[in-house]
């Protein structure tokens, strides 16, 4: 399980979806910290800090359940000569709601029409908050738990670069937020590596195997130039 520790392969899977889930989870905070205001002040700051962390449980959980999906190879059904398993299905299927999720982003973002969450400023008990949380970032977590299991080989990496994003969020969840404010293009960024996973995913549940060595050399380059760009930016 462990393995991935002595290998670069495994050090680079876990920096690049742990950024990812850093970007790609500013989302879920936003959401969770309209919630929370629901809750008198005092409660407000301990109200985040658990949601916080019931959103990396119900997260982990949810990558547990997919993973184990996505590893059950009995073949169910042929179609047009081509044999389909659950992993297959489980693999297709996310590949396509990352595709459409990313293209939805990215089409608001290009357009300049971002979702609001709207809620109305009622109090609410803690217990329901907490609840609500859980059951939010469910919905609000299936694309970078899909994206940790299109990217990464090891579920150990995957469980842990989630907990590095929730746990890096919980402190500098207002830096990061203001930082990607700032910088647009890595939001679109990092919804455009979407766009490759699942990609990578939908071929993979037609047994087109893509090695994930040029996935991490495609995100590594894109990430390089990004950052010249942004230097560049800056001198101006």
């Amino acid at each position: 399980m462990f393995d991935w520790i002595f290998t670069v392969e495994g050090w680079v899977a876990l920096v690049t979806l742990s950024t990812l889930e850093i970007v790609l989870g500013i989302d879920n905070i936003v959401f969770i910290s309209i919630l929370v205001r629901r809750l008198p002040e005092e409660q407000r700051k301990k109200g985040r800090q658990i949601g916080l962390l019931v959103a990396m449980i119900t997260r982990l959980l949810l990558l547990f359940l997919l993973f184990w999906l996505a590893h059950l190879s009995v073949e169910l059904f042929t179609l047009f000569g081509q044999a389909f398993s659950m992993r297959d299905l489980v693999l297709i299927a996310g590949g396509l709601f990352l595709i459409w999720k990313s293209t939805v982003e990215i089409h608001q973002h290009v357009e300049g029409h971002s979702e609001q969450h709207e809620l109305k400023a009622v109090t609410a008990s803690f217990a329901s908050v907490v609840a609500q949380i859980a059951i939010i970032d469910i919905v609000f977590s299936l694309d970078s738990v899909i994206t940790a299991i299109g990217i990464a080989d090891y579920v150990s990496v995957m469980a842990i670069a989630i907990i590095i994003a929730v746990i890096f969020m919980v402190f500098f969840v207002n830096l990061v937020s203001v930082f990607i404010d700032r910088h647009p293009t890595l939001r679109i960024l990092a919804l455009s590596f979407l766009l490759v996973v699942g990609l990578v995913l939908v071929a993979d549940g037609f047994d087109l195997h893509i090695p994930r060595a040029y996935i991490y050399f495609s995100m590594a380059f894109s990430i390089f130039v990004e950052t010249l760009n942004l230097r560049m930016k800056h001198r101006d």
